[in-house]
């Protein structure tokens, strides 16, 4: 998976955001969604039908989404740098499930 860059952009946002101080619920649903966006691109991945993995990457910019209404909500506690990657993250994973076949 050292290839797949929407992985590697979904890991790096994870460990660049694991560690941010949020209240206790929000906080644990953004680790949770940001895991999540890196977690459900490995799945699809795997997958061997281009439907079955389009499925999985569509999960994901859901996962994505909800990091993204996390940081809105929370927006002092996030660096332009931490919303630029989450908006790479996004686009990479939006020319996933547009790409032509």
């Amino acid at each position: 998976m050292k290839s797949f860059r929407s992985y590697q952009l979904a890991r790096s946002l994870y460990r660049d955001i694991v560690s941010i101080e949020l209240p206790r619920p929000l906080g644990d649903q953004l680790r949770r969604a940001a895991a999540s966006c890196a977690l459900t691109l490995a799945e699809g991945y795997g997958r061997v039908s281009v439907a079955d993995q389009r499925r999985f990457f569509v999960m994901t910019l859901g996962s994505i989404r909800e990091v993204q209404a996390i940081f809105d909500l929370a927006c002092d506690r996030f660096t332009d740098t931490q919303r630029d990657q989450l908006d790479h993250l996004a686009a990479s994973v939006w020319r996933l499930v547009h790409r032509p076949r």
